[in-house]
């Protein structure tokens, strides 16, 4: 079948999929029902209690100086 072929109901039908099958496959998780490494996890508790106690974390220009990018 081609597209000169379909109905305008037909034709919206196919758009309609395509765009809804897309945003789908932009939108999904690929880590979904991974397990996050425990150190990591470790080291992500940690971030947030150092931010919610106030403490700032390494500036980026720093982080950039020490990579050597131009900031």
């Amino acid at each position: 079948m081609q597209v000169k072929d379909l109905t305008v109901e037909d034709l919206k039908l196919l758009i309609q999929t395509t765009v809804s099958e897309t945003i789908e496959s932009l939108l999904n998780d690929p880590d979904e029902g991974k397990q996050l490494d425990p150190r990591i996890k470790q080291q992500l508790i940690d971030s947030l209690q150092q931010t919610q106690s106030g403490k700032r974390g390494t500036p980026a220009a720093e982080v950039a100086a020490k990579l050597g990018l131009n900031w």
